[in-house]
């Protein structure tokens, strides 16, 4: 189990746990995730930690074959510029490795913002805190356990 089921667990959300072979060499984990899984690119979503103007770190949670806003998502957090974080300061805070930071269950709880593309789709799927390992659950769900708010986040 890792933390991010263990959190759905907590809660008592309902989801669902799929798991594939990571292949080490793939360019993209967020769409191997969609391959693998056989799944629409639009319903995978990949967690981005943004470091903003202020130093503090924030997550964006948005389709795998989507770019991240980092006007949007600055706006989406009230500040005035976001870039991507230092990848040591993401695995410090989330406790996670690039390609299996997952939005639940992070070491620190950082302010979550899930792209309102979400919302069209009946479940998503999000990492599971290990490459290879991604959770189906409703958006509102992931919501409600991540704190988030969901708004626009790609252009």
């Amino acid at each position: 189990m890792t933390p991010a089921i263990n959190t759905l667990k907590k809660l008592k959300i309902k989801h669902q746990i799929h798991s594939y072979e990571h292949d080490e060499n793939h360019a993209s984990f967020g769409l191997e995730a969609a391959e693998k899984l056989n799944v629409a690119a639009q319903r995978v979503f990949k967690t981005l930690v943004v470091k903003l103007d202020s130093g503090a770190l924030a997550v964006a949670v948005l389709p795998v074959d989507k770019m991240l806003s980092m006007k949007l998502i600055a706006k989406a957090l009230s500040a005035k510029k976001a870039e991507m974080a230092d990848k040591l300061e993401v695995q410090r805070s989330t406790g996670y490795v690039l390609g299996g930071v997952s939005p639940l269950g992070q070491k620190k709880r950082l302010k979550t913002v899930i792209d309102a593309s979400a919302e069209q789709e009946q479940t998503i799927y999000v990492s599971a805190g290990k490459r290879g390992l991604e959770i189906e659950l409703s958006s509102q769900d992931l919501a409600l356990a991540t704190q988030a708010k969901v708004v626009q986040i790609i252009s």
